[in-house]
């Protein structure tokens, strides 16, 4: 019998970890404490397993081991030469130090963020998006309100539902987070937008919970551009109001140009001017108002970079679509932390190979065939690009066989 004309050597996982070093994951580790204690179980095993796990969107720990027990002859190739107990897996992800997997992530970031970055030379992606940053955050609903301090209310029973806040900031050519920080549900968001660690010329999208008067000032003084959403509540001065229409008498746009002042108790009173820019969203039918500093650019390129936001948005779905974020592995917060940090691996690894196809793939159904052919024996660029073409081989071989004899010929 032929072999699959996608055959290889290692099994499609080898490649996926071929872009991790393994000297360096030892090396977090032992920075962090992580490999104390440890006879077999090291990091980059622990990894493996933890990759395997959510690439496989498995829901428990029985679920892996029973996993990685039907791969046993596979197992070799991934430098897993033992049998891993749901304890030792358990044990791992409550005493091993989360830091060493935000360790991993930041260095994977920073090696292969020039792979994920789109080129605005081609001329179909604006110049301005390679300096714009987004930033929000997604809460992960948890079981349990003792780990992570809850927010809101259940209507019926009136008890907190614990969450961990996701804080991630992208940037805009990329579509990974390039900065993340965990928090409890009810922290506010607005403690992550950080003006001194941006650069001039630096453009930073954001929905309203980020509005400080202070920092878009210092934002301001700077040389970055913020652009964010109105609140309805917000009180301002208006410096001057001119409103653009349509040949038919309709408002097209409104710019408004505003100050706006704030008593900081025991400081200085803080001024600040910016622009509001009102413009008609024809999907939503109605009005909406965005908030910007920047006094010069074109009201179209103001509304382009505000909905280019959007994007954080297909991100955090994208992570909760493909990955199990529902069902934790532990139920410590070490153990938690652990498995977001190895999704975001994941999904960083997964985003790396589908910028390497030529063939165009949704992050979806990529997911999901990188899942089904996990620990198959295939090449996974010669599968993506071409996943037709061992059908097209096995049609072809049987056209062109000889008719079948018959005993009435």
């Amino acid at each position: 019998m032929r072999k699959n004309s996608h055959f290889s050597g290692h099994p499609l996982y080898y490649q996926v970890i071929k872009l991790l070093d393994k000297s360096k994951v030892l090396a977090y580790s032992r920075d962090n404490g992580g490999e104390r204690y440890t006879k077999r179980f090291n990091s980059w095993i622990h990894l493996v397993v933890m990759l395997y796990a959510v690439i496989m969107r498995f829901d428990s720990l029985r679920e892996i081991t029973a996993s990685l027990l039907a791969e046993t002859r596979k197992l070799a190739h991934l430098g897993i030469t033992f049998k891993i107990g749901r304890s030792t897996l358990a044990d791992a992800n409550k005493r091993r130090p989360e830091a060493i997997f935000e360790a991993i992530y930041r260095d994977l970031y920073a090696s292969y963020r020039h792979v994920l970055s789109s080129d605005s030379r081609n001329g179909k992606t604006p110049k301005w998006m390679k300096r714009l940053q987004i930033i929000d955050s997604t809460t992960i609903t948890l079981f349990s309100n003792l780990l992570f301090k809850g927010v809101g209310r259940h209507p019926k029973t009136g008890k907190k539902k614990g969450g961990i806040k996701v804080h991630t900031v992208i940037h805009a050519n990329e579509g990974v987070p390039s900065d993340i920080k965990f928090t409890s549900a009810a922290t506010n968001d607005s403690f992550m937008l950080k003006p001194a660690t941006l650069n001039k010329g630096d453009i930073m999208a954001m929905d309203r919970a980020y509005i400080d008067y202070e920092k878009f000032e210092q934002l301001t003084r700077r040389g970055v551009i913020y652009v964010t959403k109105m609140k309805k509540s917000l009180k301002y001065s208006i410096l001057s109001d001119t409103m653009y229409q349509t040949p038919d008498g309709f408002m097209e746009v409104r710019i408004q140009h505003v100050e706006f002042v704030k008593q900081v108790k025991g400081r200085e009173v803080i001024h600040h001017k910016s622009r509001i820019i009102t413009y008609v969203d024809g999907k939503k039918r109605k009005l909406i108002s965005l908030l910007t500093n920047d006094m010069e650019s074109d009201p179209e390129e103001i509304i382009a970079i505000y909905r280019q936001r959007w994007e954080i948005e297909l991100l955090f779905k994208q992570m909760k679509q493909n990955f199990p974020l529902k069902y934790f592995y532990g139920e410590s917060a070490n153990a938690i932390k652990i498995q977001i940090w190895v999704t975001l691996i994941a999904n960083l690894l997964l985003m790396v190979m589908k910028k390497g196809l030529k063939r165009q793939w949704s992050f979806s159904g990529l997911a999901t065939m990188v899942r089904i052919t996990l620990m198959y024996y295939v090449d996974f660029y010669s599968l993506f690009n071409n996943p037709e073409k061992e059908w097209e081989i096995i049609l072809s071989e049987a056209s062109g066989a000889p008719p079948e004899p018959s005993l009435f010929g």
